[in-house]
């Protein structure tokens, strides 16, 4: 039996990339003003799976999209936390915490 040292490699690279990528929590507002919040390591080709009826069932047939927010979380793991903690907010609070988030950024930006 032989050991494919080369493909082998590979899959532990593949596997440590995946782990060290940085999290992103999104959240998408359908046609109904309903809002849909998830993770991803990469927003921009997650979103555009959305608007094209892949991925989430829940957003097929609801479009067009609009990404409503994104923010850098970290760890797959930290972001799946904060997800959890984001769905169960009201849509009330869900708002508050984006303008919220928004308000903190632009103040970090005008502090540059």
């Amino acid at each position: 039996m032989t050991i494919n040292n080369e493909k082998s490699l590979h899959h532990i690279e593949s596997c440590n990339v995946k782990r060290d990528s940085i999290w992103y929590l999104y959240i998408v507002q359908t046609r109904f003003g309903h809002w849909y919040t998830g993770i991803t390591t990469n927003v921009e080709k997650r979103f555009a799976k959305h608007q094209v009826g892949k991925g989430a069932k829940n957003l097929r047939g609801k479009g067009p999209l609009l990404l409503i927010h994104q923010q850098k979380v970290g760890s797959k793991s930290d972001a799946s936390k904060l997800e959890h903690q984001i769905k169960k907010l009201t849509k009330v609070r869900k708002e508050a915490y984006v303008l919220n988030f928004k308000k903190v950024d632009i103040n970090k930006t005008k502090s540059l």
